[in-house]
């Protein structure tokens, strides 16, 4: 008897379950939090070069008459802020009405504060041929959340759950109020990289404790909803923003609620799954009767005591045949696996650079980025909502196919919409993070199901790394708005179309079997006609589970 069977008996989700569910969600909020804090710590207000006239005091305002003779314009008719004219700026040349015909790069900014009081952009002068290193923090940030899903991952399998996900949140608050008083760059981001990191210790193993204390008809369900508390967090990073100004501050204030969390060590049960994983089987049953009791249900002891022994069979067999580990480079072995792996790990960079990628770029939409900011985090719950309801009747592939599609089409379309329509930008755009967000939804599910169980973890392990590259370059595809604003969607546009389109030669997997082995993995999705004709029927035959 498994530990499934165990959960019919106590409820798949019942009252023990829902409470627990609920607490392991909240955190999650706070994760979202530190992802999207960027958008505001590194606010990058409009600027220009401080004139050699202008003294300490110096406002940002200016009469359009000293702009047209101070600073160059691009050939969009854009002010060039990031260099001035080379001229004595005397009265005489001001009523000349000629430019200077040389200029001269920038030293000193001033800044435009109508909208932020100040961000770090601002304190450090991130702008111009410094830009570069605001994006190259965001892009360190998402490189702590690739080193933190492999590093806290595997502490959680070796240490538990419950240990790594409270190690986590403290290493969160700790960091996160240094990044907040970080005297200078180089402070700021290694802070930030350890943030980042966090993040996935606290999310995915919040995520992996919530699934794993939940029966498989509610698994669907509770895998989106906790998806759900994020956005929520997402849309209150805004509040915190619209009452907070100033960018340190508001760094302090987005960590500290983690602090409330930390009472969860008395409330939250280490994961009863694991700990008969390590054969503890006395604390696996305190926890079992302990949820039992508060679901009014009564488990009978010999149902306890077979899936005890069965536990212990199976670790028994274990350690007699040790069977070898699975690594990723089986996926890549043999034909039909290895074009699925790949068009899989595509798919997950896409919608990683896609999704972080709007949702960083909310700044250069025009009008007001508060709004913006919530609408793009908003726009997120009906997405999840759609997938309940949509995933189990319309198919895994069709919805990822048909979303990244739609995405990539919105994003695209914002190449002929004149600049002045701002409203027409913001909502193509907001119905292209709407689609992204609903495809990133379903590409865990999806990817799941397409790996065999042999190599499963392996494989959306190697597919979380290949998203955390796509949210890497994401902040360097925003810089391309300095260019030409609508060039970051158009990228993002272009991926998602391109993506969508792939995913249409992956099987679909909805009421499919569970693959069990790699052959299963190599047939799946290809007529044995096929296999035979690429010659493939001989590698199968290699991995074919042997008959008795």
């Amino acid at each position: 008897m498994g530990y499934d069977d165990v959960i019919t008996h106590l409820g798949d989700f019942g009252k023990y379950q829902r409470w627990i569910y609920f607490l392991i969600c909240l955190p999650t909020i706070t994760c979202a939090f530190h992802k999207l804090a960027g958008v505001f710590l590194l606010a990058k207000p409009e600027f220009r070069c401080v004139l050699p006239f202008e003294n300490d005091t110096v406002k940002y305002e200016l009469p359009e008459s000293i702009m047209t003779m101070a600073y160059p314009k691009d050939a969009l008719g854009k002010w060039k802020t990031c260099e001035y004219f080379n001229a004595n700026y005397s009265s005489d040349y001001f009523n000349s009405s000629t430019p200077a015909p040389d200029t001269l790069t920038c030293d000193r900014f001033v800044y435009d504060h109508s909208k932020y009081e100040n961000s770090a952009v601002t304190e450090w002068n991130m702008v111009c041929n410094k830009s570069w290193l605001s994006a190259t923090s965001d892009a360190m940030f998402m490189l702590g959340v690739l080193l933190g899903s492999i590093i806290f991952g595997q502490l959680s399998d070796k240490y538990g759950r419950k240990p790594i996900f409270f190690a986590s949140l403290i290493i969160q608050v700790i960091f996160g109020v240094l990044a907040g008083v970080a005297p200078e760059y180089i402070t700021y981001t290694i802070s930030r990289i350890i943030v980042g990191a966090t993040t996935s210790g606290v999310f995915l193993v919040a995520y992996v404790i919530a699934m794993e204390m939940v029966g498989p008809t509610y698994r669907l369900l509770a895998g989106v909803v906790i998806m759900m508390f994020f956005s929520v967090g997402y849309v209150l990073t805004a509040l915190f923003a619209y009452f907070i100004h100033d960018w340190r501050w508001l760094q302090i204030a987005l960590t500290l609620p983690g602090l409330l969390f930390m009472c969860y060590y008395w409330v939250i049960p280490e994961s009863a799954r694991w700990l008969l994983s390590k054969n503890r089987k006395e604390e696996a049953i305190e926890n079992i009767k302990k949820a039992a009791k508060v679901n009014k249900v009564t488990i009978p002891e010999d149902i306890l005591n077979n899936l005890l022994e069965n536990e212990a069979d199976k670790k028994e067999q274990t350690t007699s045949q040790p069977e070898k580990s699975a690594s990723v480079f089986d996926l890549f072995k043999y034909p039909n696996l290895r074009r699925k792996t790949l068009l899989i790990f595509f798919d997950w960079f896409v919608n990683s650079g896609t999704y972080y990628g709007l949702s960083w770029n909310t700044s250069n939409l025009g009008g007001n980025d508060l709004l913006n900011f919530v609408i793009f985090g908003a726009i997120e719950i009906p997405a999840y909502t759609f997938l309940l309801f949509t995933l189990n009747r319309w198919g895994r592939r069709t919805i990822l196919c048909g979303c990244m599609l739609f995405a990539g089409v919105m994003l695209l379309l914002t190449i002929v919409v004149p600049t002045e329509h701002t409203w027409l930008i913001i909502t193509l755009a907001m119905l292209g993070k709407l689609a992204i967000t609903a495809s990133y939804g379903t590409v865990y599910i999806f990817s799941a199901e397409q790996f065999p169980t042999v190599i499963r973890n392996v494989g959306l392990g190697a597919a979380s790394m290949v998203a955390r590259i796509g949210g890497i370059l994401a902040p360097f595809a925003n810089l391309l708005a300095d260019y030409w604003k609508p060039l970051p969607f158009i990228t993002f546009g272009a991926l998602a179309f391109t993506g969508g389109l792939l995913s249409l030669l992956l099987p679909e997997t909805h009421n499919k079997p569970t693959l069990e082995t790699i052959a299963d993995g190599e047939r799946f999705g290809k007529k044995s006609k096929d296999l035979d004709e690429e010659g493939c029927a001989e590698e199968l035959k290699d991995i074919m589970p042997k008959k008795a």
